[in-house]
């Protein structure tokens, strides 16, 4: 799953660390999220649409990856 959070937070002006903090995460979870190592919960990612005033889709982009040769 790829997103946009990385964008969204540096356009506001805040490190990695005060984002985790805001959304009481770890700094390495924000991290993950946005190298797209790790997808957030349900829960988390409400609270990261909530935070940036977008809506899920908005941040959070599912592209099918297509094996067919």
């Amino acid at each position: 799953m790829n997103n946009n959070v990385e964008s969204l937070r540096k356009e506001r002006g805040l490190n990695q660390e005060e984002f985790a903090k805001a959304l009481k995460v770890s700094r390495q979870t924000i991290s993950s999220i946005e190298n797209g190592k790790y997808n957030p919960s349900l829960d988390l990612a409400f609270e990261i649409a909530d935070f940036f005033g977008m809506t899920i889709e908005e941040i959070f982009f599912y592209e099918i990856v297509s094996n067919d040769l």
